[in-house]
């Protein structure tokens, strides 16, 4: 694989982003049987939360995903 190739691969999320109205969401990972059991997050003053079984991060609509360092 170029080195090209591995920028630009880098430079793609690694989990879904979603955009939500609602502090209070609920994830089951999508999928049918193939998702996780259902877990209800909610978005903290950041206005987002990723999801710890599937990664998804659920945004506010009309905020900007922001890098956390955890």
């Amino acid at each position: 694989m170029s080195n090209q190739s591995l920028q630009s691969a880098s430079a793609v999320p690694q989990f879904e982003i979603i955009e939500v109205d609602q502090k209070r969401v609920a994830c089951d990972g999508g999928g049918g049987a193939l998702g996780h059991p259902r877990v209800w997050l909610h978005l903290g003053e950041e206005n987002q939360i990723a999801c710890t079984y599937c990664s998804r991060l659920y945004v506010m609509r009309g905020h900007t995903p922001v890098e956390t360092t955890e």
